[in-house]
């Protein structure tokens, strides 16, 4: 199998600033290699694939709490028994983007990534806790609190890939990285634990209710104490980064895309107005705002690679058999930025994600091909910001109805532009997909 040299892949991680870079690295890798390659970094060899793959294998110690969340997260409707609280984050969220907006000479808020993980924040404390936050209020002792969790999350996934990548004898050496990788851990476990205790009663009383959170609900389902902790203390650190960061990306392309941001508005007013009626224009606007997000989730998958380790047997890989115990790496930000399956890959087309009927558009059309893309081209599994099968993302519904109703009532609100001067915003990988530098946008009121 091809792939570059131990002291060539090193070097580019370590000297040439590859680790903030390995989406870019997939990218180069699939040109120079194919769509198999491998790298070994010290004992750790990675087989890299950067084709539309699935395999769906399951372990077992995950599974009794999994499929407990996925009952009460993944079934149809689940998550809008959460509308009601998303709803209220959201709107406290388009109050603070008017409130920053106001206080500069052109309406322009700074650092729209920190107010959306914010925004992450407060709402997925009430689906695991069932409290409020205060996350996107004035300053005072709660907001204080949280901005010290955020900083936990950041420096979590900050720190990740520098641990694994550093050998064990040099981080010895330098324990600092694995330290500070510790203590934000701790400290995530200990805003785990607490909620509850914010929440509805903590969980002493959570057998005797409802499941009108996650806590609950695993309470309920007599889950050992530790794994409830471990359980919703994993789910705050997925739920605040990842919706900040898609959310943050969605606005980012409409506001340089004037014209899909118009078309989207145009359904969103419609629907509000009632003139599509009621439920057909509320589902066109739905349609056409989960399009917008995941045309960006597709540029910018918050999870650029996935990674597995086949412990109990070989498998085989294309043309190649893999041995047990290697690290195999999905390479998502490649296989959906891809020639083959997205004609003009590097593009901001919402359109391309909208499903229909076949309407003789274009002519070869099958029902659900984008008008203007290749008849058939987009592989099903070219795009998977949320993963496939058992282990896909548990709060997929809960993640969608967030970006949806954020996207929806903030472009009903403002008009949002660029920055003036501002530069391109590049991508960066710190575990997950983020911006290198703060995306700052100019709100204007419709």
């Amino acid at each position: 199998m091809p792939g570059p040299s131990s002291p060539a892949f090193i070097f580019e991680l370590l000297c040439r600033g590859g680790v903030r870079r390995l989406h870019e690295m997939q990218v180069h890798g699939r040109a120079r290699f194919g769509p198999l390659w491998k790298a070994r970094f010290g004992p750790v060899l990675t087989v890299h694939v950067a084709a539309p793959r699935s395999w769906l294998r399951e372990g077992e110690a995950w599974r009794g709490p999994r499929r407990l969340l996925a009952r009460g997260l993944l079934r149809p409707g689940a998550a809008e028994a959460f509308a009601g609280p998303v709803a209220a984050a959201v709107a406290e969220l388009v109050a603070r983007l008017r409130r920053l907006r106001r206080q500069h000479p052109r309406g322009i808020v700074p650092d729209i990534g920190a107010e959306f993980n914010r925004f992450g924040l407060e709402a997925i404390s009430w689906v695991l806790f069932s409290s409020r936050l205060g996350c996107l209020g004035d300053a005072g002792e709660a907001t204080a609190a949280t901005e010290g969790v955020i900083r936990c999350v950041g420096a979590v996934l900050a720190l990740t890939l520098v641990t694994m990548a550093l050998p064990r004898p040099l981080l010895r050496l330098v324990p600092a990285p694995w330290d500070a990788f510790c203590r934000a851990w701790d400290q995530l476990f200990a805003f785990g634990t607490r909620g509850p205790a914010r929440g509805r009663g903590g969980l002493a009383g959570a057998a005797g209710r409802g499941a009108a959170c996650v806590t609950d609900l695993l309470a309920r389902e007599r889950v050992p104490v530790g794994s409830i902790y471990g359980n919703v203390t994993e789910l705050l650190l997925a739920g605040v980064d990842t919706v900040a960061s898609t959310l943050a990306w969605s606005l980012y392309e409409l506001a340089r895309n004037p014209a899909a941001q118009a078309a989207l508005h145009r359904e969103l007013a419609a629907a509000a107005d009632g003139r599509d009626g009621a439920t057909d224009g509320g589902a066109t606007a739905a349609t056409r705002s989960g399009a917008g997000a995941a045309a960006a989730a597709a540029l910018y998958p918050v999870i650029p690679a996935n990674a597995r380790v086949v412990s109990d047997c070989d498998i085989r890989v294309g043309d190649y058999l893999v041995p047990r115990q290697t690290l195999i790496t999905l390479c998502h930000y490649a296989t959906s930025r891809d020639s083959r399956f997205f004609p003009a890959p590097d593009a901001f087309r919402p359109e391309r994600w909208l499903r229909h009927g076949d309407t003789g558009d274009t002519p070869g059309d099958a029902p659900g091909d984008t008008p203007g893309d290749t008849p058939g081209s987009r592989h099903p599994f070219a795009s998977l910001p949320f993963g496939l099968g058992p282990r896909s993302c548990v709060g997929r519904r809960l993640a969608e109805l967030q970006l949806h109703m954020a996207l929806a009532q903030i472009l009903l609100h403002f008009e949002v532009r660029p920055e003036p001067g501002g530069g391109r915003v590049r991508p960066m990988t710190r575990t997950l997909l983020a911006p290198a530098a703060p995306i700052g946008l100019r709100f204007l009121e419709r």
